[in-house]
């Protein structure tokens, strides 16, 4: 099987390439549009210079249980009708946290699409959690 992959990419080498630059110009583009993702220690810098503000986008319920300190809690559903809110933040980076790191994202999209800078945790609060970094109840 192996060998007939590498038959087919030396007698075909124009699509292999083709079909590889595509695959890296999808791969930049959706990471693009998504924001740029932000590690735990880059969220700590950031909100420690104030020049970033965690922006919790878990329901209320999710948020009580456990959240990153001074994280304010707009849920998700509800951010597009609350982006007033933020506006006294428009000069920090809003860092865009969910549960696992999947929703934040499309709803950083839409904050750049509002004006403001945004990035996301990599990870949600799970990786938050994965390194023992404290939370509030």
């Amino acid at each position: 099987m192996v060998a007939n992959l590498i038959t087919f990419a030396t007698n075909h080498f124009i699509l292999v390439a083709i079909f590889f630059v595509l695959l890296i110009l999808l791969l930049l583009n959706e990471i693009r549009r998504g924001g740029q993702s932000l590690s735990n220690g880059q969220l700590t810098a950031l909100v420690n210079a104030d020049k970033g503000v965690v922006l919790d986008i878990r329901t209320s319920k999710e948020f009580a249980a456990g959240h990153i300190v001074g994280a304010l809690n707009i849920p998700q559903d509800k951010l597009a009708s609350r982006m007033a809110e933020l506006e006294k933040h428009k000069d920090k980076t809003l860092i865009v946290v969910d549960s696992m790191g999947q929703q934040s994202g499309t709803h950083c999209r839409e904050l750049l699409k509002a004006g403001y800078t945004a990035a996301k945790l990599s990870g949600g609060i799970s990786s938050w959690k994965a390194d023992n970094l404290p939370l509030v109840k």
